[in-house]
């Protein structure tokens, strides 16, 4: 039998799914936080949303961090206590509200592995693009590379999504915000490729509309297509392995390193926030520094 505070948080589910349109991931972690929380509360003899106050709050997040949770997950799961207690004071199921009170854990921003120019043409010059699989393959790797957009992007995109006179391709992003992004011409000419001659061979009657097909002629899962970004990238060798996330990273650093504004990027990845976008800022100055030390005479540092 579920208690108040659990039906609280299924009805907050609900609310996350129907009025804030989050996303399937979000919605998931959210949730599991809650329940961990949920079931914290309980032994601590709270079962009524009413009951909640600050301290129970920071118990719950001493108690992550003792367990050794990472400054990401702690940070997520303040998140979602915060939004969780925002909820129920505007349901006035609580009076005041307690996740006001609590401070936000800073995440680490680690700086994200990038292939260097010269790496990402390597990879795309090699890639064995025989065959319906092979023109998949490269498309896919032109296209995420080629506009940075996210794996979960790359498997929506439908066919009528791609422009291929203006060399752009509409996607969805993440809230349901839909951008327009530029296709260089390696990644139309893949894409074509793909279209005229590998897409026909792939797809069934169940195909739809979508871009990129699975070898079963469904849509291209987002599992998929990492498993063809690292094989890929292993086949090549001697570049570090990267994910479709690692390209996406990498996009936007050589759009920045070639002389692209900040609020271009920001616009071409989709970000919510420019601070979000900014890392890429501290990826190009990182490695100017490693180009400053390896090659000025006097850029190594004497111990």
């Amino acid at each position: 039998m579920t208690n108040a505070m659990e039906d609280a948080v299924a009805e907050f589910g609900r609310h996350l799914r129907a009025e804030r349109d989050v996303s399937p991931h979000t919605l998931r972690a959210y949730l599991g936080d809650l329940a961990d929380f949920c079931a914290y509360a309980a032994l601590a003899g709270l079962t009524e949303p009413s009951e909640l106050d600050v301290s129970v709050l920071r118990a719950w997040l001493a108690r992550q961090h003792a367990l050794g949770r990472s400054r990401a997950t702690l940070a997520r799961r303040t998140a979602a206590v915060r939004a969780f207690t925002r909820h129920l004071c505007r349901r006035r199921l609580l009076e005041n509200d307690p996740g006001l009170l609590l401070g936000t854990p800073k995440r680490r921003r680690d700086l994200p592995t990038v292939l260097t120019q010269d790496d990402a043409a390597h990879l795309l010059d090699t890639v064995d693009a025989e065959g319906p699989v092979g023109l998949r393959d490269l498309a896919v790797l032109e296209v995420l590379y080629g506009t940075g957009v996210r794996v979960s992007e790359l498997c929506g995109l439908d066919v009528d999504d791609l422009d291929t006179g203006r060399r752009t391709v509409r996607v969805m992003g993440k809230g349901g915000r839909e951008r327009t992004v530029p296709l260089g011409e390696p990644a139309v000419r893949a894409v074509q490729d793909w279209l005229r001659a590998g897409r026909p061979e792939l797809a069934t009657p169940d195909s739809g509309p979508a871009l990129f097909l699975g070898a079963r002629g469904g849509r291209l899962h987002p599992t998929s297509a990492r498993r063809i970004v690292h094989t890929r990238i292993s086949e090549v060798g001697q570049i570090p392995d990267l994910s479709p996330h690692g390209l996406r990273h990498s996009a936007a650093t050589h759009l920045l390193e070639g002389g692209a504004d900040l609020r271009s990027v920001q616009e071409i990845l989709g970000h919510a926030s420019l601070q979000t976008t900014q890392i890429y800022t501290h990826v190009s100055a990182e490695r100017l520094r490693q180009v400053h030390r390896q090659a000025h005479p006097r850029g190594t540092r004497s111990d």
